[in-house]
């Protein structure tokens, strides 16, 4: 946690806040959406299409404590 923000009070941490806790829950581990990356090379006849699809974790904050 690098600031945590209270109305007029800020506590801005170097590197993070020291005693911070935050609490959330796992909402859905899953796939990204496919993204294509098409390889050229000019003059040589050289094509190629591959497709990449990211894990990931989405995560929903439900309380950050100080």
């Amino acid at each position: 946690m690098l600031a945590i923000f209270d109305g007029a009070d800020a506590t801005i941490g170097m590197p993070y806040v020291e005693g911070a806790k935050i609490t959330g829950r796992v909402v859905q581990q899953d796939r990204a959406r496919k993204i294509k990356v098409f390889r050229y090379r000019p003059k040589s006849n050289f094509k190629r299409m591959i497709g990449h699809r990211q894990h990931f974790t989405e995560v929903l904050v439900t309380d950050i404590a100080v």
